[in-house]
């Protein structure tokens, strides 16, 4: 695993005087996925592409487990970093296994029968048996196949850092959400750090731990999908990730965000007697729990189970949400926060 930090780090195309990407600092843990959103024009897919030196930087650093990439060189650098675009670039030519392979034998140092295990695994993996797809070509896939086949390709060298830029951008929604809970259950078996570039709020909350909001080149806000519902920078922030959407609130928001501690709700749920309530779910788990089980008030857990953290209602949610709304009502758009 790896660690992505941006150091200041600028783009200033010849011949313009505004930056691409200005002065942009954060870091990126090692085994998270960052998602990078913001409106066209916004910076996202260049600072994506300055990891791998696709494009290079005017200024500033971008260091990779404590080295500067801007000082190695550049086709080792590619090598050990995945890369999945939308346009998935297979070799119409080749097959399956074969594109997939490609990129191990490019970078060298595989024994034929290592190579042929790996293919196999990586095709497991992206949930393409290999006994049914391995000699296929590309021409006999269908798009979210061929995406499949993409990302076991960026996987082949066991790359410590995948980019992404925009992969499941041309496909159909089903296909799309499909390779979104791939996507989701890959990571969770091989841990990579991931930078993905998505014009989709709903993709970078389903898939971000972290979310970094990009507006004219400038970093707006970077943080978690409930940190930027619950305290988006400004107006700007709030708008892109429809922070006044009462449907996302209740999706992303934790139960502990409206605990409802008030004498009339303690005695209508007694610890030990009550239902209860995991502290990790969401207002809308809890809201549908409240209306399937009747129940007046959930008793929310701790961590362990042993003590309660208070009590929910639906009373105290409609508060939350009430709250929310009153906040996003307020202007607090600053001058320069448009996109």
């Amino acid at each position: 695993m790896a660690t992505i930090a941006f150091q200041e780090i600028t783009k200033l195309y010849p011949k313009t005087q505004k930056p691409a990407v200005d002065a942009v600092s954060f870091e990126v843990p090692e085994g998270s996925t960052c998602v990078l959103v913001g409106t066209s024009g916004s910076g996202k897919t260049t600072l994506l592409r300055m990891v791998n030196r696709l494009i290079e930087p005017t200024s500033g650093a971008i260091i990779i487990d404590g080295k500067n990439v801007l000082k190695e060189n550049t086709i080792q650098l590619r090598r050990r970093i995945g890369y999945v675009i939308q346009q998935v670039g297979l070799f119409p030519h080749m097959t399956v296994g074969e594109n997939v392979r490609v990129t191990a034998e490019i970078a060298g140092g595989w024994e034929k029968q290592r190579l042929n295990k790996r293919v196999d695994e990586l095709l497991d993996l992206v949930g393409l048996p290999p006994a049914d797809y391995r000699k296929r070509f590309p021409r006999q896939l269908s798009g979210g196949q061929q995406q499949r086949v993409g990302l076991a390709r960026a996987l082949a060298t066991d790359p410590a850092i995948l980019l992404m830029d925009e992969p499941f951008g041309a496909l159909d929604a089903i296909t799309r959400a499909r390779m979104q809970d791939e996507l989701q259950r890959i990571q969770r078996d091989v841990h990579k750090t991931i930078l993905f570039v998505s014009h989709d709020i709903d993709e970078a909350f389903k898939l971000g731990n972290q979310i970094a909001v990009m507006s004219e080149g400038k970093l707006v806000q970077i943080g978690s999908p409930v940190e930027l519902l619950a305290r988006p920078a400004n107006g700007f922030v709030s708008q892109l990730v429809g922070a006044d959407n009462t449907l996302r609130q209740l999706q992303y928001l934790p139960v502990s965000t409206a605990l409802d501690n008030r004498p009339e709700a303690v005695s209508s749920a007694h610890w030990g007697d009550a239902a209860t309530c995991s502290p990790d779910a969401t207002l809308l788990d809890a809201m549908l729990q409240l209306l399937s089980t009747g129940s007046p008030a959930l008793t929310v857990t701790s961590s362990d189970s042993t003590q309660p953290q208070g009590n929910i209602t639906l009373a105290s949610i409609n508060r939350e949400i009430s709250r929310h709304r009153g906040q996003q009502s307020q202007p607090n758009q600053p001058e320069g926060s448009r996109a």
